[in-house]
């Protein structure tokens, strides 16, 4: 059996349609290795029906700008030069003429080329976003190898041209990006208090990684840090960011514009959360007017965790060469006991946000430990260490430590691990593991925009707004809707997770003599800790059902959002009950 492939190309004019045969092949008996086209063949006759199109829309647009647009004289012929276009479906060696401009019209040139003038980029915008989608997604080579397995490029290629090439579009986004600000609040409270109800806060998590270096001098040169966070809106779908903070130069304009993109106004509330190290602790601030500023929890449990297992570990002290410095056996004991309860005591002050008693409670640790503190190095002397590193940590971030069990209770963001995630899907996956190269600042930053641009499915839209003629859909909006997960899935509550279309119930609370509960709270009922929640229905989310008026109609400005929504379900305000010894200058937290 012989077929053939035909291209009819039908003039816009009366012409008659031209048809010519572009590509011929040939079938034995019917199996399944000659069943339908062989790629090999998709490919040759992809390139010949590019070739037959090209053809003539080049002769088309040559022959539209052959007169003078003025007086309609012929422009005069001076030569001809080949072109090289790169695209999906092979290279493009067009003959460019070049004619002399017409004397009625001044120009600032002798002479111009026409196709050069439609045509200034060598590589086809469609390539382009390839060779960039997939750099953002696996390594270079493995890119060049997939696109030359399933595209007939014409020409072999390489993972230098599509580093080139990510990098280009990367530094493009870039050149878009504005200015750096100190401040981004650019309104007054009576502004604000005239805009619209604002929807339900987003959750900002900001956390670092670490990736080689290639520019290694020294084995503490081995490694840069890489900043990566996610934003999450109570409704729609998350979007991540990511820079190299010692080479980017704005990177509190790249973290307002991912707010911006995720439709955050001027009165909305908006939580970020850090793990309260210096380089990242003061990069969110005056970003947004309603704005607080809040320590991990899963930072501070894990360093209390590490001390907890080295506190183990502790042995009574040897004897002493001076008898009167010397501990006796059961004084050694108890601070030992001491010690380890005083950890578990200090998890639950700062559970609660009492920084005060948790600050007092680490000066008797160090107190205690250094009693204990030996001649020699062994392990009280490492867990002193971490203690005196812990006290640092605390004072650093005393005002950014809210009430978490207040906060778990109502609902509301304690911990960055969506942002952990974050860290491993932007950095860790296509730069750390498995990934045996090394990064100059320069390379890991551009990469990381291309990455997140393509994890946020916004790339497309970016080569739409570049070229109005690219025509690769991105996603459907309603597809990737249905696709995100709920943004506030991190919530442990678990009156915050209900099947779809049903309204999650809480579980009840437990019945204590009247007087146990916690200052404001119902009389004779126990919320039940870390890991109850209040009696009630949960707030709306994108698989929670709620009819309730408020819910539709959104939130005062300038309120906590989402202590609002939950009052009207039935839960507490978070600060309702704040008093007594919990009322800690660290319950408070930075706003700005």
């Amino acid at each position: 059996m012989k077929i053939t492939v035909s291209v009819t190309i039908q003039a816009d004019d009366a012409a008659p349609a031209v048809v010519s045969d572009v590509f011929t092949f040939e079938r034995a008996t019917l199996g399944p290795a000659s069943l339908g086209l062989h790629l090999n063949e998709a490919k040759d006759l992809l390139s010949a029906v590019q070739e037959k199109m090209v053809d003539e829309q080049v002769q088309v647009a040559l022959a539209e700008a052959a007169t003078c647009p003025s007086c309609g004289a012929a422009h005069r012929h001076k030569d001809t030069r080949a072109d090289v276009v790169r695209t999906l479906f092979g290279v493009l060696r067009l003959a460019s003429p070049r004619w002399w401009h017409c004397r009625c019209t001044p120009a600032s040139t002798a002479t111009f080329s026409p196709l050069a003038e439609l045509l200034p980029e060598r590589t086809t915008p469609e390539l382009l976003y390839l060779e960039a989608k997939f750099a953002g997604l696996v390594s270079y080579g493995t890119s060049a190898k997939l696109l030359a397995e399933v595209l007939p490029l014409g020409r072999p290629l390489h993972a230098t041209a599509i580093r080139l090439h990510a990098q280009a579009v990367a530094q493009r986004l870039e050149d878009e990006l504005g200015e750096e600000q100190f401040s981004f609040i650019d309104t007054c409270p009576a502004q604000r208090a005239e805009l619209p109800r604002p929807d339900l806060p987003i959750v900002v998590g900001l956390d670092g990684g670490y990736v080689h270096c290639a520019q290694q001098r020294s084995r503490r040169d081995g490694w840069f840090e890489v900043i990566a966070g996610k934003a999450m809106p109570a409704t729609g779908r998350a979007s991540c960011f990511g820079f190299v903070q010692t080479y980017d130069t704005k990177p509190k304009r790249r973290l307002f514009e991912a707010l911006r993109a995720q439709g955050m106004a001027a009165n909305q509330q908006v939580t970020f959360l850090t793990d309260g190290g210096e380089d990242i602790r003061d990069l969110p601030l005056y970003l947004n007017a309603q704005a607080e500023h809040l320590l991990d929890w899963f930072h501070i449990t894990m360093r209390i965790t590490v001390m907890t297992n080295m506190a183990k570990s502790l042995r009574l002290p040897p004897p002493s060469a001076d008898p009167d410095l010397e501990l006796s056996p059961e004084t050694a004991a108890e601070l030992i006991s001491e010690v380890r309860e005083d950890l578990r005591r200090l998890k639950w002050f700062l559970w609660h946000g009492n920084v005060f008693r948790a600050l007092t409670t680490v000066d008797g640790l160090i107190g205690d430990l250094e009693i204990l503190q030996p001649d020699d190095e062994r392990e009280p002397g490492k867990l002193l260490t971490a203690v005196h590193e812990f006290d640092s940590y605390l004072r650093a971030n005393a005002g950014r430590i809210p009430n978490y069990g207040e906060r778990h209770r109502a609902g509301e963001a304690i911990s960055t691990a969506f942002t952990e995630s974050a860290v491993n899907q932007v950095i860790s996956k296509r730069m750390v593991k498995k990934q045996q190269m090394r990064w100059t600042p320069r390379g890991a930053h551009l990469l990381l925009q291309i990455r997140t641009r393509v994890l946020n499915d916004q790339l497309a839209n970016d080569f739409h707004r570049w070229h109005p003629g690219f025509t690769h859909c991105s996603p459907d909006a309603e597809d990737l809707a249905d696709a995100a997960q709920p943004s506030h899935g991190f919530f442990r509550s678990p009156f915050l997770r209900g099947p779809a279309g049903r309204t999650a119930e809480p579980p009840g609370g437990r019945t204590v003599p009247e007087g146990r509960g916690r200052p404001g709270s119902d009389p004779g009922v126990d919320r039940g800790g870390p890991g109850g929640g209040p009696p009630g229905r949960a707030c709306p989310r994108p698989r929670v059902v709620c009819t309730a008026e408020e819910c539709r109609g959104g939130l005062n400005p300038g309120a906590s959002a989402v202590a609002e929504v939950l009052s009207h379900h039935g839960a507490p305000a978070r600060g309702a009950y704040r008093g007594g010894a919990h009322a800690s200058s660290g319950a408070a937290n930075s706003r700005h």
